[in-house]
């Protein structure tokens, strides 16, 4: 067990930004070391089939949560599996694929919080929640740019996936040692996704960096562009770090030291000058934009994955 796999899992409603934080903290590790699992390949039904029954994809009747709590089991044991896999791109099944794990495993997707003894097996648990209106938004591009649905179409599966969101969904926020909501700046008439802030909720389920360093009075009527406050979350104390988009490098740069100061060994990843692929993300126009607030969400979600390895050498 002292070599198995590390299992971050990161669960959101539809759109919610789980593909774009995937694939960086991915690329970060090392594509070669990195696992990705999508659980949407857990579905029960086919497009067409949901649409027959009358069963959205969010509802947990419409997946095969004991066939991926199964395979979690495997995972974390270094076992491989035999993984359905559901084509966005067609609504069909395709034939399955043999999945050996890697170092590292990540379980994405709307359910991966859903029960009990699969949340006992990941290491460290992110969920996505923002604002529901931005969200949309970004589910409205996405299904139309990439996955041919009309306006309508996508504007109407929002209003009918809504009460299996608010009942199956936001419910598995509890259970998340990382709440994650990209937001945009109150100031802001226009969502631009290189400028959206961050709030990161930080339960102590695990054990942080030590962000009080960045604690300093505001010099002006201003607010700090990065700032740690004490809040509430569902009920339970939370420790809440704010990255306004905006950030200068400088002060980027010092959240990154805190983040890395006790594992020398990221200093390979720990800058988002020394390593371009923290906080990329393509915008709908197909331009690269660079965010400091998702690379170091990024960066603070790998050190956690880092930090669990080290824990069980």
């Amino acid at each position: 067990m002292s070599d198995r796999p590390i299992i971050l899992g990161i669960v959101g409603d539809s759109a919610a930004g789980k593909t774009t934080l995937t694939k960086g903290i991915a690329q970060v590790l090392g594509e070669e070391n990195v696992t990705v699992i999508c659980t949407d390949d857990y579905h029960r039904y086919d497009r067409t089939g949901r649409t027959e029954l009358g069963i959205t994809a969010l509802h947990p009747d419409c997946n095969y949560l004991d066939i991926m709590q199964q395979h979690l089991s495997l995972l974390r044991t270094g076992q491989p599996i035999l993984k359905p896999v559901y084509s966005h791109k067609t609504g069909t099944f395709e034939p399955p694929q043999y999945i050996k794990p890697n170092k590292f495993v990540i379980l994405e997707g709307l359910l991966g919080y859903a029960t009990p003894t699969a949340r006992d097996y990941y290491d460290v648990k992110v969920y996505l929640a923002p604002p529901e209106e931005l969200r949309s938004e970004w589910k409205l591009k996405r299904d139309t740019l990439k996955r041919g649905y009309t306006k309508e179409q996508v504007l109407a599966e929002l209003q009918k996936r809504e009460p299996d969101s608010e009942q199956f969904i936001r419910p598995q926020r509890q259970w998340a040692d990382v709440v994650v909501s990209f937001y945009p700046p109150k100031d802001s008439s226009k969502e631009t996704n290189d400028h959206l802030n961050v709030r990161l909720l930080l339960r102590p389920n695990i054990p942080h960096p030590d962000f009080t360093q960045i604690v300093n009075p505001s010099s002006s009527n201003h607010p700090p562009a990065i700032r740690l406050e004490l809040g509430r979350d569902m009920g339970k104390p939370v420790d809440v770090l704010e990255v306004d988009g905006h950030a200068t490098a400088e002060r980027v740069r010092q959240l990154e030291q805190i983040i890395c100061s006790d594992m020398p060994h990221l200093s390979n990843i720990c800058s988002v000058e020394g390593n371009p692929e923290l906080g990329r993300l393509t915008c709908t126009t197909g331009e690269m934009l660079q965010s400091y607030p998702l690379a170091l969400t990024q960066l603070l979600i790998t050190y956690h994955m880092l930090k669990a390895t080290r824990s069980y050498q």
